[in-house]
């Protein structure tokens, strides 16, 4: 399994239903860097994203987007693979 890690809040609704969707399809550990905790924290991520906004999600190396992109990624099929290392 790849590691994931997630740019997010605590009271993000879009963050929450991230975290459930990575759960029920496996993922057991996100590394949750919660940017309300630490404003320097949310810099690094915009710099790594040109985002601002949360939750910012990582599976490996690859930079997913945010919970939309998630959402997207499940339906057409291509989360498991590439949370399994299966895709390139």
């Amino acid at each position: 399994m790849q590691t994931v890690k997630m740019y997010s809040t605590l009271v993000c609704p879009y963050c929450v239903h991230a975290k459930a969707l990575l759960k029920k399809r496996g993922v057991q550990l996100i590394q949750d860097i919660r940017v309300d905790l630490d404003p320097a924290q949310r810099a690094e991520m915009m710099a790594l994203t040109g985002r601002r906004t949360v939750p910012q999600i990582f599976i490996g190396e690859t930079y997913v987007g945010g919970c939309d992109e998630l959402v997207e990624l499940d339906q057409r099929g291509g989360l498991t693979p590439l949370l399994t290392g299966a895709q390139g």
